[in-house]
Formats: C-alpha cells, structure tokens, sequence
C-alpha cells in the first residue's frame, strides 16, 4: 500500500467531507463500477454537477476512471482510502480520552483480576 502525501491527503480529506461525493462514492464502492450516467440516475443533481464530484474523487485517488468510447467507469480505489485512513491515525494518533479517576482504577482492578486468574 503506497502511502498518501500531505497533498493527496488534503484532497482525500475535501472529497471525503461533502455529503453527496461521500454518497457517490458509496454508490461506486456497492456497484463497483458505474458509468457518470448511471450515477447522475441515482442522484437529484444534473450529469455536470456529477461530474464535477466525480473529477474531485478523481483527482483525490479515490476512484480510477476507464474509458470505453464516449463513455467514462469508475471504479472505488480502496487502497487508497485505506492508505489515507492509515495516515488519519498516524496523525491523530490512537490517543485514549481521558480517564476519570474511577475509571482507571476499574481498569487497574480487572488487569490485577486477570492476572491472578488461572
């Protein structure tokens, strides 16, 4: 899995943020391939507007595009969202909320529990 640049990660991330290029992409990554009119079918948005999400998703590497003729498939890249969500959490890190007082004695209490135990 090659990993995402800050660039394709900040792009990942604006793709990944509106609802509807979400949407499309959900709808790729359940047919696994749609053309832009079968997914302008699907959606209350005319074939431009579909198109300008779908060069979003493109250009993020979401999706890979083959052309047959006039016509235009895409296809879900999940390796490439898997490399952004490794990232996500290399940044963000895996860092645990805070802890009350109770809870982390609770924690301590079943970890010494589970020690003991046979």
């Amino acid at each position: 899995m090659k990993p995402v640049d800050s660039r394709q990660f900040e792009r990942i991330a604006k793709a990944l943020a509106d609802p509807r290029r979400f949407q499309i992409l959900e709808a790729i990554t359940q047919a696994g391939q749609l053309s832009c009119g079968g997914i302008a079918e699907r959606f209350p948005v005319g074939q431009s507007t579909v198109s300008h999400h779908l060069k979003l998703l493109a250009d993020a590497g979401l999706v890979e595009v083959r052309r047959q003729g006039q016509h235009a498939y895409f296809s879900a890249r999940p390796d490439v969202l898997r490399a952004y969500i490794k990232e996500l959490r290399r940044r963000i890190g895996k860092r645990r909320r805070a802890e009350t007082p109770g809870e982390a004695a609770s924690r301590e209490g079943k970890a010494e529990t589970e020690e003991g135990s046979p």
